[in-house]
């Protein structure tokens, strides 16, 4: 059996991401691993994601990030605290440091 879109929507909506990170490397199943070195002023940045539609979410805004010389290989998704997952994004090889735009983000859930 498969799950209403209305019911996707509102699993999509009660994750309530509100932040998101960047990595070098799989952030592993509690987003701790391979997250960007904060030294070089990285920090997470806030997301916005409108409610949920037709079973997936958009993020609304294109978050910018200060990243030393690094790799971006996955963005990391959070409420709070609290990760929520994550996905492998095009690697983009930092050799010094620069400034990193996340464009978009869509999220679904596969029934």
């Amino acid at each position: 059996m498969g799950f209403a879109v209305a019911a996707l929507n509102d699993m999509l909506d009660n994750a309530a991401i509100d932040t998101v990170s960047l990595h070098t490397g799989n952030p592993g199943t509690s987003g701790a691993s391979n997250e960007v070195a904060s030294a070089s002023g990285y920090a997470r940045q806030s997301a916005t994601f409108p409610s949920a539609s037709g079973g997936t979410l958009t993020m609304s805004n294109a978050p910018s990030f200060s990243v030393p010389a690094t790799t971006v290989a996955y963005v990391g998704f959070w409420a709070g605290s609290t990760f929520i997952g994550s996905d492998a994004v095009t690697s983009e090889v930092f050799g010094a440091p620069g400034s990193y735009t996340l464009t978009a983000a869509t999220l679904s859930i596969t029934p």
